[in-house]
């Protein structure tokens, strides 16, 4: 059962999905949540001068869905004061800037590319991702490089963003290697180099041309990281992936990379699926561990940080989602916490904030297993919009003493979140902090948009 308002739905309560996960349950305390948002919305909202609607899209209604979600968990966990609800300077001031934001996973996707052979998979991923948007037809201009730089530059305080694509062969991807060098080029003649960073994506599983290809994207491609999806095969092989620490795949790729010179290795681990019996094995990050002692001199983002939602396999029992299965390889290789494996968190931070209880395991976890100096900020943006609301969550978040003290927990600090918001990421890549800094909407993003729309139409 839906709530019975289904369109005063705020962003950080929609149960959107992908091809990578199954919708979230709407649960009793979930509409019980999204009733008491949409009280405050129709009372606060002529206050505010602003419809209902509009009302949940401002840090207003961000404001009033996590006082409504703390609710419904106990409270403890979003430090929100009332007035946020209806004083704007208030709910500035509970979601403070700090420092420069990160975010590692962002996406688009190319107009015309969904007139290919990836169509079909398009269409299938957004109607998925939010049925009640698309359900009277697609329109691929909405996910498109022009949306996507609104959406992640001009919709919320992110300063730099890391673009990435989905798996495939580039014939068959709504995103290209190419499509995805051409974004940052364009950025940067407008706003200055390192506003955008690239992932080369490669497929070791398709044989040693494509690793042998990996030298000369170096050079021409120029990622910041080479991004896997272990849990990929071709349509036609379907094997269930790969492992990162296998010596047919894995082990060459790792030897590859550290050929190039370019040494960060991003891996999607987690979210295999929205059903459980076809989860493909290489989705399990219980290859981490081994791979990071092999090749100490690589480092390793493990993207989603193995997060599964409850539910979505039968072997998960940790209340972490699954991203125990990534400490325990950690634990089990004899890798410790602050050396060359991070722990990412885009989508995860998206399906656990509704989740309080849930979402203190998933940070603490991470906090536990690889240390506050190594987890990096990421929202898979464009997928959900603007960004902002998720950032303002992880802001107000905290992990509640008891669960410090019952599950050996380290507090998740006002340091510890703007380490993760955008530091850690800042040292990983090299960012210049100073030279990137921005907190309100770049006058460069105009001319980004239009150039972008052109190019990767």
């Amino acid at each position: 059962m839906r709530p019975s308002t289904p369109l005063l739905v705020p962003p950080l309560l929609r149960h959107l999905h992908s091809d990578e996960f199954a919708p979230p349950r709407w649960r009793p305390a979930d509409r019980r949540a999204v009733a008491r948002v949409a009280d405050t919305a129709e009372r606060a909202a002529p206050r505010a001068g602003v419809t209902a609607r509009a009302y949940l899209e401002t840090r207003l209604g961000t404001a009033a869905t996590l006082r409504a979600i703390d609710a419904e968990a106990g409270g403890g966990f979003y430090a929100v004061p009332a007035e946020a609800e209806v004083d704007r300077a208030a709910a500035d001031a509970a979601f403070a800037a700090g420092d420069v934001v990160v975010d590692v996973q962002t996406h688009l996707v190319r107009p015309s590319l969904a007139a290919g052979p990836a169509g079909d998979a398009l269409g299938f991923f957004l109607r998925s991702v939010d049925p009640d948007r698309w359900g009277d037809g697609i329109d691929p201009q909405l996910l498109g490089a022009a949306t996507w730089a609104a959406n992640v530059f001009g919709g919320s305080e992110t300063a730099v963003a890391l673009l990435t694509s989905p798996p495939g062969r580039a014939h068959e991807n709504v995103l290209t290697n190419d499509d995805i060098a051409s974004v940052r080029e364009i950025v940067d003649r407008y706003a200055g180099t390192g506003r955008v960073l690239t992932h080369t994506i490669v497929h070791p599983n398709l044989g040693v041309a494509e690793r042998d290809a990996m030298a000369e994207w170096s050079e021409t491609l120029q990622p910041a990281g080479w991004k896997v999806y272990t849990l990929w095969d071709p349509p036609e092989n379907r094997r269930g992936g790969w492992f990162l620490d296998d010596d047919e795949t894995g082990g060459p790729f790792l030897e590859q990379v550290r050929a190039t010179g370019r040494t960060i290795v991003c891996a999607h681990k987690g979210l295999g699926g929205p059903i459980s019996s076809l989860a493909p094995a290489g989705a399990s990050p219980r290859d981490v561990g081994p791979a990071a002692r092999a090749f100490p001199d690589l480092t390793f983002v493990v993207y989603h940080s193995g997060y599964e939602q409850p539910g979505a396999r039968d072997d998960l029992t940790d209340p972490a989602g699954g991203v125990g299965r990534l400490e325990e390889s950690l634990r089990d290789a004899g890798v410790p916490p602050g050396t060359n494996v991070y722990g990412e968190l885009g989508s995860t931070w998206f399906l656990v904030s509704r989740r309080p209880e849930e979402a203190a395991h998933v940070v603490g976890t991470l906090l536990r297993c690889v240390g506050e100096d190594r987890i990096l900020w990421g929202t898979d943006s464009i997928w959900y919009g603007p960004p902002q609301s998720l950032i303002d969550g992880f802001r107000a978040f905290t992990i509640p003493e008891w669960m410090q003290e019952r599950f050996g927990y380290p507090p998740l600090t006002a340091t510890a979140k703007e380490k993760i918001l955008g530091i850690n990421a800042a040292q990983v890549y090299g960012i210049d902090l100073a030279a990137v800094r921005r907190h309100e909407s770049p006058l460069w993003l105009d001319p980004v948009r239009t150039e972008l729309a052109e190019r990767l139409a």
